[in-house]
């Protein structure tokens, strides 16, 4: 009988272009779409031809509670949106731990929105942070 473990709690590290930008904890997103051409080739009634085209990324978002990692967030956005250069980068999966699950490697990163937290004093809740990120691509590593 073999046994499987499963991580219960997951974290994600995200680092762009060398930068440790934190750890997040939910990361959603990540996927893939590739478009479909259909080509109808004469004298062939019993079929199309499905051919691939180009692939869609979809937009990674991370969420996290506000840490001291929020500061190391508003840095890499200002200097982004100083100049914006899409930079690689890698989500690693974590454990409770700290131990690497799977990590990707990320191309052509490029902040997309950025979402502050709301204070409220009446509410019990943490303040959280959210990151949605663009990219050009995506690799387990």
């Amino acid at each position: 009988m073999t046994s499987s473990i499963f991580a219960t709690s997951v974290f994600f590290r995200l680092a762009i272009g060398g930068n440790d930008l934190g750890a997040f904890h939910t990361c959603s997103g990540m996927g893939a779409e590739v478009e479909m051409e259909s080509y109808a080739e004469g004298g062939n009634n019993g079929f199309t031809w499905q051919l691939p085209g180009r692939v869609t990324w979809s937009n990674i978002t991370l969420t996290r509670p506000v840490t001291a990692d929020t500061a190391k967030i508003a840095r890499w956005l200002d200097e982004t949106l100083k100049r914006v250069e899409p930079k690689d980068g890698e989500i690693v999966a974590l454990k409770p731990d700290l131990t690497r699950i799977i990590s990707w490697q990320v191309s052509g990163i490029v902040p997309v929105r950025w979402q502050g937290p709301s204070f409220d004093p009446s509410s019990s809740q943490a303040a959280v942070e959210t990151l949605e990120i663009a990219h050009q691509g995506l690799r387990p590593s």
